[in-house]
């Protein structure tokens, strides 16, 4: 059901006061942290990293906060397995926006500090950026915190992907990687923002999967748990397999990398299938949008394989690209047909066939 207007702008103005909030702890934990002789925006000695971990708590901690608030009785009528797989899906999104916090700030500082060549904030300027970077993250974070829903999730994860990948594409050892493929930002100096961006990825994949089957069971009820657990949990096989991409870099482990890069585009593709047929009817754009990705993909690996129209790196942002049409359509047809209201599951148990005497 749709908040009314007066709690919308209750939930708004709580909204505002966590950006204000955030604001000034950010200011006063940058005060700290920053004090001292004027620093460079960017660098290891400059005022991002601090500026981005004090951002990356103070989004986390928001995010919390507007969950105990706003959504912590929808666990109550809940079965211990329901229970135990929204808090564990709320941890992950919890590190997941201090890590989008983290990143994004970093990123903002090293476009400064390209257009502001020269530059070295005081104490006091370092914090104010700070303060101005935690009051964006908190507000966000407390927002999603009210009514976190998949479509959500799934802008978050490209968000996130994007942004972490354009801070691994400036701060690249190697500026002719885009010649190979995007694995090559995962080596060399400042590999860990490449690796621990799809390491975090993997992880809102799984997570998306969670919400998935969440706004399945909505729409679908208890009978169909057995077809959603399917579904979830080759979510969580696809998050697996591209964590597996930063985990396992390739100059340091190939085989193992690539594994987990050609596990991801097989699982990925499995997904987008079963996700279809365990959807009733199923719905014909995401029946069509679901064919069409598969085609794309195809084409895709063709053009790279035997053609060499374009480079792996090429190939690798196609795929996901064909990944983002796929997932936007599936978000906005659960968020059509899946009812909004919280609907706990009548099974104490996860094990259908002892609980329904099957």
């Amino acid at each position: 059901m749709k908040a009314s207007a007066q709690t919308e702008a209750r939930r708004e103005s709580r909204a505002i006061a966590a950006a204000w909030a955030s604001f000034g702890a950010g200011l006063a934990f940058g005060l700290i942290a920053l004090a001292g002789q004027p620093r460079p925006i960017a660098g290891d000695d400059g005022v991002a990293p601090p500026a981005a971990g004090i951002a990356a708590i103070i989004t986390a901690a928001a995010f919390v906060l507007s969950t105990l608030l706003h959504r912590r009785a929808d666990t109550a009528p809940m079965p211990p397995w329901q229970t135990a797989v929204e808090h564990a899906a709320t941890a992950a999104i919890t590190l997941a926006f201090g890590a989008v916090a983290y990143v994004g700030v970093l990123t903002g500082g090293e476009i400064l500090a390209i257009g502001l060549q020269g530059l070295e904030a005081p104490a006091i300027g370092g914090a104010l950026l700070t303060g101005v970077a935690s009051a964006t993250g908190g507000w966000l974070a407390f927002r999603a915190g009210v009514d976190l829903t998949t479509r959500d999730l799934a802008n978050l994860l490209f968000a996130y992907l994007t942004i972490g990948t354009v801070f691994a594409m400036i701060t690249a050892a190697d500026p002719t990687w885009w010649q190979r493929h995007f694995s090559d930002l995962g080596s060399g100096d400042g590999a860990w923002a490449f690796n621990g961006t799809v390491v975090v990825a993997g992880l809102l994949v799984a997570v998306v999967g969670a919400y998935v089957g969440r706004d399945l069971h909505r729409w679908l009820g208890d009978a169909a748990l057995p077809r959603i657990g399917a579904v979830v949990l080759l979510f969580a096989l696809t998050g697996g397999a591209l964590a597996g991409v930063g985990l396992f870099p390739l100059q340091l482990t190939p085989v193992l990398h690539n594994i987990a890069a050609f596990g991801t585009l097989g699982l990925f593709a499995l997904t987008a299938v079963v996700v279809t047929v365990v959807m009733p009817g199923p719905p014909m754009t995401m029946l069509l949008t679901t064919i069409g990705a598969g085609v794309a993909l195809v084409v895709a690996v063709l053009l790279r394989w035997p053609f060499a129209v374009y480079s792996a790196a090429g190939l690798e942002a196609v795929a996901v690209g064909i990944m983002f049409v796929w997932m936007t359509t599936l978000v906005r047809t659960l968020s059509a047909f899946a009812p909004e209201a919280s609907r706990p599951s009548a099974l104490p148990s996860l094990r259908p066939r002892a609980s329904m005497g099957a």
